[in-house]
């Protein structure tokens, strides 16, 4: 993760108003036979948000501007929970142990870093998860749910070590459930405030996007 996080979250009510979502990068190429070439420039997708339509009172003007005036606009990150992608299964339903495949045990290995798989029968991208939600994360190995004796997790990076004598053994699968954020930064410096009506108001546009390590 880039220099300049907080480890705070932007406040929930506001999130849920949301707009947004993933954003590729593709190179296409349309040829002279009338075919084209596909490039991938991005191997993950990076996620842009805009939070303005969450905004409903004065009081919701005062924490947005809060929270916007303590990250110092877009020199720090934050917390960011996407109002539909934020857990690793369906939105309705809920976290198991076994929602994410997150690596093979090798009898030597007690680092897994968090992934999330979204997969048909047509192709598999994984996203690394690397603001798990602190308490959330449950794990099993091999088909069995390990205690939480059993590992860490670091909340900050999505890295789940196992402890000593705990190291999953040879072909045992590894496989985790989790809530979690997505690490974002506001994508301005500026904050427009409209007070055009008494006791509400509105910011217009509240740009976020996701922060790439």
């Amino acid at each position: 993760m880039s220099t300049g996080f907080h480890e705070v979250r932007f406040p929930l009510r506001l999130a849920l108003g949301t707009s947004g979502g993933p954003v590729r990068r593709t190179d296409i190429v349309s040829l002279s036979n009338g075919r084209e070439n596909r490039n991938r420039r991005w191997r993950d997708a990076r996620r842009h948000y805009d939070a303005g339509s969450g905004i409903k009172s004065v009081d919701d003007l005062y924490a947005v501007l809060s929270f916007f005036e303590a990250r110092a606009g877009q020199l720090y990150g934050f917390r960011f929970r996407d109002p539909i992608d934020w857990k690793s299964c369906a939105p309705q339903a809920s976290v198991s142990a076994n929602d994410q495949v997150i690596g093979t045990g090798d009898g030597a290995t007690a680092d897994f870093p968090l992934i999330k798989t979204y997969a048909d029968t047509g192709g598999a991208t994984m996203r690394p998860i690397e603001k798990p939600v602190a308490g959330s994360v449950v794990v099993s190995v091999g088909g069995v749910a390990a205690l939480p004796a059993d590992f860490t997790v670091n909340a900050e990076t999505g890295m789940v070590t196992f402890v000593p004598g705990k190291i999953p053994a040879v072909g045992a699968a590894i496989t985790a459930g989790y809530e979690f954020d997505v690490p974002v930064r506001f994508d301005t410096d500026r904050i427009d405030i409209d007070l055009a009506q008494f006791k509400a108001g509105r910011i217009p546009s509240i740009p976020l996007v996701e922060i790439r390590p």
